[in-house]
């Protein structure tokens, strides 16, 4: 391949979640962090990205330069605020429209790949990629069939509309990744993708940020106990990341083990989203149901680099979702050092390490979750060989590696479309 040749200017689609937003409220979480970070090692790779994504503030500059080599472009498409994700299909017109009037205004064949991020944005991608005559590359994040599977009691199923559409794009990409071997199992077996255009690529972690430190600097830091017994929730609060499950498994823990008391915190940080947006202070009403509210502290979201003290002050992060297509929360709390205790459910029983890094729990009965935080919080041996397997394990799953293979990926795109034309 010739430099001529080579993946100069690549157009992301990120309908309906923005990387300048936040993590860990709304609509935003790990696909925000995924398209950050890859945007980044692109650019350090000299590869030029536009991030196409909604506008959801009239105080947002149209184009924003996020970083060197990165644009982000903030597209009017509806109303700025009060529109949920089951609204945003009827703007995808609008939205389309204007990602096609951006690229019609610059040189012609500016861009050289289309890579969509969830299957609103794959609806776009799908017609850039016919209107420009290069690559679609599309990754799904969460899939409607995967998380209807695995639904939360009481949650809502994912509409028979995403369900098409989602069919649409896996037909029309050049190629698809998936973030684990078990996501590209399921686009194969349940979407009927063709094998042959999936490729396994690990989302990674910023190991300069999610790194080792003392932990009883980082309590001191965050206003903790120096000895406290650290409980810590990262994400969304929705059905799906399952918080309650926490909840409840702290209270039978404290019912058998009252003496954990005065040393337990439960950080749960991390703001309302999706269904969990209809009752904003269901999880703080179900503390003081529970009679733990002395235990349980909520904090906002946080920026990475903070959430990074939160992982180090931890004696243990859990993550008990129903359903999660990678775990960036747990390999991100393993890069610090910090052992996991997960639901053994989709892209954790990749990044987990059973008995090595952390604990996989294949149910999400309180009492089962409450037997193994107890065990790692008051067996110090299986702690620290946790601990040391947790950091090891965080070495599998690093930036650089996703963008070299998504590159990669890029190249077996651009082959697949001279093939077909």
């Amino acid at each position: 391949m010739t430099e001529a040749d080579a993946v100069r200017r690549v157009a992301m689609v990120s309908v309906h979640t923005s990387p300048l937003d936040q993590p860990g409220t709304g609509d935003a979480g790990g696909m925000n962090v995924y398209v950050v970070q890859l945007a980044r090692r692109l650019a350090a790779a000299g590869i030029e990205v536009d991030i196409f994504t909604r506008a959801t503030s009239s105080r947002v500059d149209p184009v924003v330069e996020s970083a060197p080599g990165i644009t982000v472009r903030n597209i009017h498409a509806g109303p700025f605020e009060g529109l949920g994700k089951s609204e945003l299909p009827g703007q995808l017109c609008t939205f389309a429209r204007e990602v096609l009037r951006t690229e019609a205004a610059l040189p012609l064949g500016h861009y050289d790949m289309v890579h969509s991020h969830y299957w609103l944005s794959g609806q776009v991608g799908a017609l850039a990629r016919d209107r420009w005559g290069v690559p679609l590359v599309h990754t799904m994040h969460t899939m409607a069939k995967v998380k209807n599977d695995a639904m939360a009691a009481g949650d809502t199923p994912e509409p028979a509309a995403r369900i098409i559409g989602e069919e649409q794009v896996v037909e029309a990409a050049d190629m698809l990744i998936a973030s684990t071997d078990l996501e590209a199992t399921q686009l194969v077996e349940l979407y009927d993708a063709d094998p042959d255009r999936v490729e396994v690529v690990h989302p990674g972690v910023d190991l300069s940020v999610f790194r080792p430190r003392d932990s009883v600097a980082a309590r001191e830091q965050l206003g903790l106990p120096a000895d406290s017994l650290v409980v810590l929730f990262a994400g969304r609060l929705q059905p799906l990341k399952a918080p309650d499950v926490l909840l409840r498994a702290v209270e039978v823990l404290l019912g058998e083990r009252p003496e954990l008391r005065p040393r337990l915190v439960v950080p749960i940080v991390g703001g309302p989203s999706g269904t969990g947006l209809e009752h904003p202070e269901a999880l703080a009403d179900l503390a003081d149901e529970l009679g733990i509210g002395d235990v349980v502290r909520f904090v906002p979201p946080v920026p990475p680099a903070e959430l990074a003290i939160w992982d180090a002050a931890s004696t243990l992060v859990a993550v008990p979702s129903y359903n999660e297509s990678f775990g960036l929360v747990a390999a991100e709390a393993q890069a610090t050092g910090t052992p996991v205790v997960a639901a053994a459910v989709g892209g954790l029983t990749t990044v987990v390490a059973d008995g090595e890094s952390g604990l996989l729990l294949d149910t999400h009965e309180p009492r089962e979750w409450a037997h193994a935080i107890g065990r790692v919080l008051l067996d110090d041996a299986l702690r620290a060989r946790l601990a040391e397997g947790a950091r090891a394990r965080a070495g599998a799953f690093s930036w650089e590696d996703t963008a070299e293979r998504t590159l990669d990926v890029y190249e077996r795109a651009r082959a697949s479309l001279r093939a077909s034309v």
